[in-house]
C-alpha cells in the first residue's frame, strides 16, 4: 500500500500478522529484521481478540531524479 501524507512525502506500508501460537519473541524478531534490513519503521501495532497481533511498518519512498 502506498500513501502520501500532508507534507507531500510518500510512504510504502507493510503489514505483518503474527498468529497466537507464535511467541512474542518471534513476533519481535520479525519486526526487528524488517526494520534493520528493509529500513522499515514501526507505525502501529494491535492485538486482536483471539491473540492475533498485527504490526504496520512504513518506509519512505525515495524518488530518484536524473542528474545529467
Amino acid at each position: 500500500m502506498i500513501e502520501t501524507d500532508t507534507r507531500g512525502r510518500t510512504w510504502e506500508y507493510l503489514v505483518i500478522t503474527c498468529q497466537p501460537r507464535e511467541s512474542l519473541a518471534e513476533a519481535r524478531r520479525k519486526v526487528i529484521d524488517h526494520a534493520e534490513y528493509g529500513r522499515w519503521e514501526l507505525r502501529r501495532s494491535a492485538i486482536y481478540m483471539g491473540g492475533i497481533r498485527k504490526y504496520w511498518l512504513r518506509r519512505r519512498i525515495m524518488k530518484v531524479e536524473r542528474t545529467f
